[in-house]
């Protein structure tokens, strides 16, 4: 029925576009100069509306329509960038509820004075993972030290994953031997929905190293079923990850090290500018940027990757 839904809405937009075209041509065959203001202001409503939709059409990645798991780790850094990682959780969210898109964390660990360790957040709606998939990589931040007694510069690095949040049955086959899973008690700021039991639960997958836990659900069943569901996730993402770098190195490309790899920078001080080095794109108004306007660095990117830029 999701999968109907976003159908459904995909056409209904294309044909949408299609009745808005047809009455601005018939508009247009009056030859009214008094409609000509009008007329102006519905082409360039038209053009922006067409090159969104033609922005979107280059999301044909198989699951670029599905939602995603967006998760945000904070690097060596101390308090500095367990901030950085808060202040990268506000800008997604914040993007998200521009968007219009749903989102629910799925696992938190706060940091010590400020910000978080960790936090994987789910975001559900129409192209999400098309999307965040080009916030993937390290992020550097560049600033005065708000928890520096001297007011010395700091450069703080957080890591960002994203991968599809696949709602229908994952057909992947784990080894109960390669899993090993942990409970413990759910954190959080205190009242009626903060268990006392350990309903939280932590899987590390042997093979790979992944670590994935969950502890947003009443039950430990319930966290251990979404815990699984993001863990097959992530399997398949790693997999489709290798296969593209095979198929990168017959090209004779060269293939980044993709999760390690710095991909923005954000600089505060001595001067204000977020630059993606991926694609050259850059701006100097990083509050717009840390608010949780993204399209223009997402749009950059995604044209890049698939040649347009």
């Amino acid at each position: 029925m999701q999968h109907i839904s976003k159908l459904r809405n995909e056409v209904e937009r294309w044909q949408g576009i299609h009745s808005q075209i047809a009455e601005t041509l018939e508009l247009a065959e009056l030859r009214d100069e008094a409609l000509g203001d009008e007329l102006t202001k519905e082409v360039e409503r038209l053009e922006k509306r067409v090159e969104d939709m033609s922005f979107q059409a280059m999301l044909s990645g198989k699951h670029d329509n599905e939602d995603a798991i967006l998760a945000i780790h904070a690097g060596a850094g101390g308090t500095d960038a367990q901030d950085w990682a808060g202040m990268l959780t506000r800008m997604y969210l914040r993007w998200a509820e521009q968007q219009g898109n749903k989102t629910e964390v799925v696992s938190e660990t706060p940091g010590e004075e400020a910000g978080v360790k960790s936090i994987m957040i789910s975001v559900q709606g129409d192209w999400v993972y098309g999307y965040l998939r080009a916030e993937r990589g390290v992020h550097r931040l560049v600033r005065i030290s708000p928890f520096d007694a001297n007011s010395r510069r700091h450069t703080s690095f957080c890591l960002v994953e994203v991968w599809p949040d696949i709602h229908d049955e994952i057909e992947i086959e784990i080894n109960d031997k390669d899993l090993q899973i942990d409970t413990f008690r759910a954190g959080g700021a205190g009242g009626q929905h903060v268990q006392k039991n350990d309903t939280a639960v932590r899987i590390t997958h042997l093979p790979t190293g992944i670590v994935v836990s969950c502890q947003n659900q009443r039950s430990q069943v319930q966290n251990l079923n979404r815990a699984m569901q993001v863990l097959k996730a992530r399997l398949v993402q790693l997999e489709e990850q290798k296969r593209e770098e095979e198929f990168a190195e017959l090209k004779g490309e060269h293939v980044s090290a993709e999760w390690g790899s710095q991909i923005r920078s954000y600089v505060l001080h001595p001067y204000q500018m977020v630059k993606d080095h991926r694609t050259d794109h850059e701006t100097g108004r990083v509050d717009a940027v840390l608010d949780g306007d993204l399209n223009e660095f997402m749009q950059s990117y995604l044209r890049f990757s698939v040649g347009e830029i």
